[in-house]
């Protein structure tokens, strides 16, 4: 296991600062930088990790289930780097690259690439009687 995709959560908590997750997410695009931050004083995890933009901005968290797992390995130095991956409707997908392995984004299925989302839908014309 040399690469990881993992979910983040929390994009709909504000910032410290204000500045919103949602948006910062829509500015990330995929392969871009991201950094994964150990949070040991959080009141509510004190297992959680922290996701922030190449721009600085924490876009949220990896999920309680896996924040354990990444911090150990980062910990041990055993995290090479992240990357955005996609958006997600939690918040996001981030590609963790591990034991020096750079991450790279998996192939996307063909069934989406086939999707339109052009918003186009004509509408329904009945037949004339």
């Amino acid at each position: 296991m040399s690469q990881l995709s993992l979910i983040i959560v929390g994009a709909d908590h504000p910032n410290k600062d204000k500045s919103n997750r949602r948006f910062e997410i829509l500015l990330c695009k995929p392969q871009e930088e991201v950094h994964l931050v150990p949070e040991p004083k959080n009141p509510v995890d004190p297992q959680a990790v922290a996701v922030f933009s190449a721009r600085g901005v924490q876009i949220g968290y990896v999920r309680g289930r896996q924040s354990q797992l990444i911090r150990s390995y980062l910990s041990r130095g055993k995290v090479t780097a992240a990357i955005f991956q996609d958006r997600h409707d939690e918040g996001a997908i981030i590609r963790v690259g591990m034991d020096g392995e750079l991450p790279t984004l998996p192939e996307r299925p063909a069934e989406a690439e086939k999707d339109d989302d052009s918003g186009f839908y004509p509408d329904y014309i009945p037949p004339d009687d």
